[in-house]
């Protein structure tokens, strides 16, 4: 009897990533079927929306490795489960990062649904990752950085559980980006000189501010220092991240200094911004950053406390810090204070190169906290 080839559903975003990882497992012997994805549809008219364009080069992708492409809308399922808590935490003075909900509730979760509905061993997609099942524990997936390092992507997936890990595959994980793109050269894939996607899926390349104020009123207040003085006006302190250098629209030199102006902290109270002038002003810097609602990528958490590599930012090293329990969270102790972590973002955390997993930064945005910080009155 002819045994039946493992069926892989990859899902193919139009890019040259998803594209290769396509390829290499074809070439592996997989039956590939490739999925795409339609995860926004609110402005299909609209000049920043580029689905359509997608679908396309995901077709031609298709037609060029002989393989069937589904076109899958997602979009309900994105604005219930990633786009609302999006909206919530902006609204709430909190900057949150919709790519690693994407990852979990969408990529693979509805994703993953619908590849098993179609008979699917596994789902494969073109992220730079890798998965190992260590022998000792085969039940167990871990989830390891990328060898490109400049490309690694296990902090978007940090929230992945064994149930989404187990059919994955990652075939872009042991190679790296300008391997990617020559291979994509090399076989005729035409989407190998495509550019990179930036920036949040359903944003693209539109001013943030003027698409956040489609759904979250302008509010405009005060822009201070520290010690309460008015150095501009915002549009609303929800538009604005911790860190934040640019659009704050304060010109000219302030205490004697034409060092540029960050943003240091937020009073949701008194609708104010506290900013102060220098990439290395000490109220930019916090040694302890605090996380709640951890996940445990092994379903368990680490014993401790625990020496671990943390990042409170994506494109950052990983930082030496020592993890311990608090009373509403987590607390990493870092051996050298982060710059600006930011409330809403994700404290990932990493043993060499597996990923144990993460949480949402807590840093208090009261104004209560902010006082505490400065010598703003509360």
């Amino acid at each position: 009897m002819k045994t039946r080839r493992r069926r892989v559903v990859v899902g193919l975003s139009g890019g040259v990533d998803s594209a290769v990882a396509a390829w290499m497992l074809k070439q592996r012997g997989f039956e590939v079927i490739g999925v795409f994805m339609k995860n926004w549809e609110d402005d299909d008219t609209d000049e920043y929306c580029t689905s359509r364009e997608d679908l396309v080069d995901a077709a031609a992708v298709a037609d060029v490795l002989g393989i069937e492409l589904e076109a899958v809308n997602f979009a309900a399922e994105y604005r219930e489960r990633v786009f609302a808590h999006f909206l919530r935490e902006y609204e709430a003075g909190r900057t949150p990062n919709p790519d690693v909900l994407c990852n979990s509730e969408i990529k693979f979760s509805a994703f993953l649904d619908y590849a098993l509905r179609l008979s699917a061993d596994h789902i494969a997609t073109g992220h730079y990752a890798r998965a190992r099942r260590p022998g000792a524990d085969p039940g167990c997936v871990e989830l390891l950085k990328a060898a490109d390092a400049t490309k690694d992507q296990s902090y978007f997936l940090h929230r992945l559980t064994q149930r989404q890990l187990a059919p994955v595959l990652f075939p872009l994980g042991d190679i790296t980006k300008r391997e990617v793109r020559a291979l994509a050269r090399r076989e005729g894939i035409p989407t190998h000189a495509k550019k990179d996607s930036t920036g949040i899926c359903f944003i693209g390349e539109r001013p943030f501010r003027d698409f956040l104020a489609r759904y979250l009123p302008r509010t405009p207040g005060r822009v201070v220092t520290p010690e309460g003085t008015v150095v501009g006006r915002h549009q609303g302190v929800a538009y604005y991240t911790l860190g934040q250098r640019q659009g704050l629209g304060i010109g000219g030199t302030r205490h004697g200094s034409d060092a540029p102006w960050f943003v240091a902290g937020k009073v949701p109270q008194r609708n104010e911004l506290v900013v102060v002038q220098g990439h290395e002003h000490p109220l930019l810097h916090r040694r302890n950053v605090e996380a709640i609602d951890m996940h445990w990528i092994s379903g368990q958490a680490p014993a401790l406390p625990q020496r671990v590599g943390g990042k409170t930012r994506y494109r950052m090293p990983d930082a030496s810090c020592t993890l311990t329990r608090a009373d509403n969270g987590w607390v990493a102790a870092f051996d050298a204070p982060q710059w600006a972590p930011t409330p809403g973002q994700y404290l990932v955390v990493y043993d060499g190169d597996v990923c144990l997993g993460g949480g949402v930064i807590a840093v208090p945005v009261t104004a209560e906290a902010v006082a505490e910080r400065t010598s703003l009155p509360a």
